[in-house]
């Protein structure tokens, strides 16, 4: 197989670099934003992109928002991201062996994790040509399934928002309204509801919502109606993009905090909650327990570590928050300007 590397100059980026292998079918993009603070780690993203320019744009924007997460989360991480084009129906070993190939180029600046629509089972693949893989299921000392990690975070902002609007973390008697009931959002759920706090529950699996109602207590909600929950907190656990013009107008709460990425569908919307009085604690600051539990394995994975660094996120949003008030901006403005400075080292 040989592998054809074109680099792409962007302006404010280290290394963005298109791959192909044609014998396998690989088409792919490695984008290094920053390294400032460690190899660049992020997850290999794949899907059937319309063009090369679209995968651009992706991968451009996760690997940037994978620098300012990492910063936020305090681990040495810089942010790097990997997109392949192709149909997941038709991924097979050899794609993944090929781009393997294309991430040992990189010498270990670039650390290759799972993301959408790939597996533990495509990462070992990948790691049959390079070692610079992290998070492979089943593994010795690998960090494994994140969602424990990543659901401790949520709560811990979650709670640091709930001190925020209340003057004290205690959940008891505070109304949550979760959309998406996976993994971390249930966890969140049960989390809830051993502090007291009441929940209304959706998810496209009907099943799942029935289990919420079951064991927690739970009220069931439409998946349109979940933002017309009079609540204290919106939970947005699920998919992205879903705070926008229509959608931020609706919402009945006095914050959001939830697990999805990119919950904002431009940061115009996020001016928008912040125009309402709706208290918006970034995503990526609140999430960021995934990465955190990346890096434990890269230093040696410890599972207590790990969640004892995620403890940490209640006070990074404490502070975004506090700051945000301070200076009588949005929090995401705010979420952008900690972790440059951590970045860059400038205030």
């Amino acid at each position: 197989m040989s592998l054809k590397i074109e680099e792409i100059k962007i302006d404010g980026y280290e290394r963005v670099v298109y791959a192909q292998v044609p014998e396998v079918g690989l088409s792919a993009i490695v984008a290094i934003h920053n390294t400032n603070l460690g190899p660049a780690c992020g997850g290999i993203r794949l899907l059937p992109y319309a063009s090369k320019e679209e995968a651009l744009r992706d991968v451009l924007r996760l690997s940037k928002g994978m620098s300012y997460k990492s910063a936020l989360a305090g681990v040495c991480f810089g942010g790097g991201k990997s997109v392949i084009i192709q149909d997941p129906s038709k991924k097979d070993p050899a794609l993944f062996q090929a781009f393997g190939e294309f991430v040992a180029s990189f010498g270990g600046k670039y650390i290759a994790a799972k993301d959408m629509n790939t597996t533990s089972e495509d990462l070992l693949e990948v790691k049959k040509k390079t070692h610079h893989v992290l998070g492979i299921d089943g593994m010795e000392k690998s960090s494994g399934d994140p969602s424990p990690v990543t659901a401790r975070g949520v709560y811990r902002a979650l709670e640091a928002t709930v001190e925020f609007l209340n003057g004290s973390r205690s959940l008891s008697g505070v109304r949550v309204a979760i959309q998406g009931l996976g993994h971390v959002g249930y966890s969140l759920a049960e989390r809830v509801k051993e502090g007291g706090g009441e929940i209304w529950v959706t998810d496209v699996e009907a099943r799942r919502v029935e289990k919420a109602v079951a064991e927690l207590g739970a009220h069931p909600v439409s998946k349109d109606g979940i933002y017309d929950v009079e609540c204290d907190i919106f939970a947005p656990c699920a998919i992205g993009a879903i705070l926008n013009a229509g959608t931020v107008e609706r919402l009945r709460c006095r914050a959001v905090v939830g697990a999805a990425n990119n919950q904002l569908a431009t940061p115009e919307d996020g001016l928008r909650l912040h125009e309402r009085g709706i208290v918006y604690a970034p995503d990526y600051a609140v999430n960021s327990g995934g990465i955190i539990n990346v890096y434990q394995e890269f230093e040696g994975y410890d599972s207590a570590k790990a969640l004892d660094k995620a403890d940490h996120i209640y006070d990074t949003v404490a502070e975004i928050l506090r700051r945000a008030k301070d200076q009588g901006i949005a929090p995401f403005i705010v979420a952008d300007q900690l972790a440059e400075e951590r970045l860059y080292g400038v205030h």
